[in-house]
């Protein structure tokens, strides 16, 4: 039986889908701090240490924490998700996708590659719609305080959770099935069935692997669009649009358009190797 080709679309989180970092909502601001002092902070904090930027925003959250006797438990951080605001549309794309996807006949996925933290993600609106959440995260002590960062993910090494949608291997530890060599066409979600959604120079490294191995990419912007733009003029991304996801905008149409051509692409591939069979018997 033949099974429904998978089309995974990979979104990058803060303003990309939340209108601005998911932790300016709520989490900075149970610090006493605003938004501008905690990244200068964090940055300045970084580049004295010579320190990854994205270890330095997780010891500078820890820190401050500490500093203001301000319990930093898992709990606490899904509880700050529930404050993340989303550009408009956003809370009923997943459905308009996969309900699209379905009468396509192919089976929608949904997944974050995100900086930001997992906790959060976890406690918006929209966390339910995501097959997997890759983001940063915190390990716990036995009192229930973040004690160390579990998962750390940086502008670089999101493309390995690109490469682990591809095979499968969605589990973060484990690196032996994801090192181990597979035949492309006993992947689980070929290159080519993949969509990347960012807004800037972060997601750069994912976007031109989607360029370099055949998937699609788009970047979206709010304001200024002067950043996506050249992402389009050097050839880093396919399209640009407005982050705008309500029905019948730019982006929806873009994304059904990309559904179809896949789903095309997988019927000639059949086609191909239904007559590749019949020669060899």
């Amino acid at each position: 039986m033949h099974t429904l080709p998978i089309v995974a679309i990979m979104y990058d989180f803060d303003k990309t889908l939340s209108t601005k970092d998911m932790q300016d909502f709520a989490f900075i601001p149970s610090l006493g701090l605003e938004s501008a002092e905690f990244w200068k902070m964090a940055n300045d904090f970084g580049r004295k240490e010579k320190m990854d930027g994205i270890l330095a925003y997780l010891y500078t959250s820890v820190f401050q924490c500490q500093k203001h006797g301000i319990p930093l438990d898992r709990e606490t951080l899904v509880a700050h998700g529930k404050s993340v605001e989303f550009f408009p549309g956003v809370a009923d794309w997943f459905r308009r996708i996969n309900e699209y996807g379905e009468k396509q006949g192919v089976t929608v996925e949904h997944y974050i590659i995100s900086s930001g933290l997992k906790e959060i993600i976890e406690g918006t609106e929209i966390a339910k719609e995501f097959k997997e959440i890759f983001a940063c995260e915190f390990y716990y002590d036995e009192s229930g305080n973040a004690a160390w960062p579990k998962t750390a993910v940086n502008y670089t090494n999101k493309t390995q959770f690109v490469y682990r949608i591809n095979k499968g291997v969605l589990d973060v530890s484990n690196d032996v099935d994801l090192n181990r060599s597979m035949p492309d066409d006993s992947k689980r979600v070929p290159f080519s069935n993949m969509i990347y959604i960012g807004d800037g120079l972060s997601d750069v490294p994912c976007m031109k692997m989607m360029q370099a191995y055949g998937g699609q990419s788009i970047a979206v912007y709010s304001g200024n669009k002067d950043k996506v733009e050249e992402l389009l003029i050097k050839d880093r991304v396919n399209f640009i649009f407005p982050a705008d996801y309500r029905e019948g905008g730019e982006l929806e149409k873009a994304m059904k358009s990309i559904i179809r051509k896949i789903k095309v692409c997988d019927e000639l591939t059949d086609i191909n190797q239904e007559q590749l069979k019949l020669i060899s018997d």
